[in-house]
């Protein structure tokens, strides 16, 4: 068992970083470390504070992980939704099919009812996946990123034409 001095902190036990201005930190901290809206004017002190400080840079890293990571699995969602909608629309036509060809349906009540709960799932999915689009940086960011990329691409493009 190990036991610390009493004036010892947890952090300085753990080794973690410190915010270099307390300040700026809770301001980025209430903004979930997002900058990207603000004007290049304003931004400055805030781009040099996330250079100069490994705290809020780490925790900024953080949150952008939550970001993607909720815009994926409300992604990923959309898909199985689709696809459980789309085998269980495949089902209900193979069960009419059956049911013509030997004269009684099979199950349609159970498979259309969980049909309409897929497309539901779909709809709130989808709907999640806009709240998640829009309260997070995440567009803004790889609108930057497309738009950085852009003269690279066509640099590449004019050089292999000439």
């Amino acid at each position: 068992m190990v036991i610390f001095a009493s004036g010892t902190s947890r952090a300085r036990r753990m080794n973690v970083p410190h915010c270099t201005d307390p300040l700026i930190g809770n301001i980025l901290a209430g903004w979930r470390y997002d900058i990207s809206g603000l004007s290049t004017a304003m931004r400055t002190d805030y781009d040099q504070h996330l250079t100069d400080c490994a705290h809020c840079r780490r925790r900024q890293h953080l949150a952008r992980t939550i970001d993607v990571l909720l815009l994926s699995v409300s992604s990923l969602s959309i898909l199985a939704f689709m696809l459980a909608a789309a085998v269980l629309h495949r089902i209900e036509t193979i069960a009419h099919l059956s049911s013509s060809l030997h004269g009684h349906l099979y199950h349609t009540p159970i498979t259309v009812s969980l049909e309409a709960a897929a497309i539901a799932g779909v709809v709130i999915s989808f709907l999640l996946w806009v709240l998640v689009a829009i309260a997070t940086p995440i567009p803004t960011l790889v609108t930057d990123v497309i738009q950085q990329r852009i003269p690279a691409i066509r640099e590449r493009i004019m050089k292999n034409a000439a």
